[in-house]
């Protein structure tokens, strides 16, 4: 197929992209600079300038185009994340940039778009699994995934194929906050937002771009994507400490982040949430199961 990148050079569309290119699909991304140009050539990309935000830039961009992934976010670093103006940016991204990338598509005729969103929508449901159908919440930082969601359905109601994808926390190498995380479990603090108890539902970065690639065949409607296993936040901050091979002598922020409120509302929270609509779907598989795995493998590609 030729397929069409917005965010190509972020965190997950540095594993997108490749990913898209190894199994034989014709790619033209979203560039910003010539550096981000040269990244996309050598992954076999064709970089393009055009504003995310300009309609008719973009239909010229999408021209004769199959589908079109949209993976265009700006989250900030993490230590900006307590601060609320910079979300600003991401959330622009998420309502007037998807409600433009959807408008593109359809004037250029695209048949397929893929859609970014995340899983920490739902609500706390303790032990409990989580599936699409489940129940979900509404705080100020879900207002742009919720926009983009409706943009999706948008195109579907239009007579294209929408399908969102509500991926699990983000790690692995690309995940800038996973990196630190790695890095501070090496120095013996382990990161814990919540009760320990409550559970995480997390995907290693290649395996969130191997299901973008299935997306391209998947029937139209929303899907988690997350690991087989979710693990409770005290296994998943033990996982963190057996991959950076050291003893963790600090462990919190814990039950105490809940004094944060929402600012910290869709990470302290418990989201077991499960994969089996889109496995079932496409046939889709993450290579690690679980974060046991997927830290091993993410420190290990970080050493080299």
């Amino acid at each position: 197929m030729k397929v069409f990148v917005t965010g190509g050079t972020g965190a997950i569309g540095g594993h997108t992209v490749p990913a898209l290119v190894r199994s034989g699909h014709e790619v033209t991304a979203l560039s910003r600079s010539a550096e981000k140009d040269a990244v996309l050539e050598r992954q076999g990309a064709t970089p393009v300038r055009a504003d995310l935000f300009d309609r008719a830039a973009l239909a010229e961009a999408m021209a004769g185009q199959d589908a079109v992934i949209n993976l265009a976010t700006a989250i900030p670093p993490t230590s900006k994340f307590l601060v609320p103006g910079a979300w600003r940016a991401n959330e622009r991204i998420r309502t007037v940039g998807s409600a433009t990338v959807v408008d593109a598509a359809l004037d250029a005729g695209v048949g397929r778009v893929v859609q970014e969103s995340v899983s920490m929508l739902y609500r706390d449901r303790g032990a409990e699994w989580v599936d699409e159908d489940s129940p979900v919440d509404h705080f100020p930082m879900t207002r742009g995934n919720y926009a983009a969601e409706a943009n999706a359905s948008r195109f579907t109601a239009a007579g294209g194929a929408g399908v969102v994808l509500r991926f699990g926390w983000f790690y692995g190498p690309g995940a800038a906050h996973a990196e630190e995380m790695l890095a501070a479990a090496r120095r013996h603090i382990g990161m814990m937002l919540g009760p320990p108890e409550g559970y995480l539902s997390p995907i290693h970065l290649a395996d969130a771009a191997s299901a973008v690639v299935e997306a391209l065949a998947a029937p139209s409607g929303t899907y988690n994507v997350v690991d087989d296993e979710p693990l409770t936040k005290r296994a998943f901050t033990e996982a963190l400490a057996r991959a950076a091979g050291a003893r963790l002598w600090v462990r919190g922020p814990g039950r105490a982040a809940l004094l944060l409120g929402e600012r910290l509302t869709s990470l302290t929270r418990s989201l077991r949430v499960s994969n089996a609509r889109f496995r079932t779907a496409t046939g889709w598989a993450p290579r690690y199961p679980s974060a046991r795995e997927g830290w091993l493998a993410t420190a290990a590609a970080l050493s080299r």
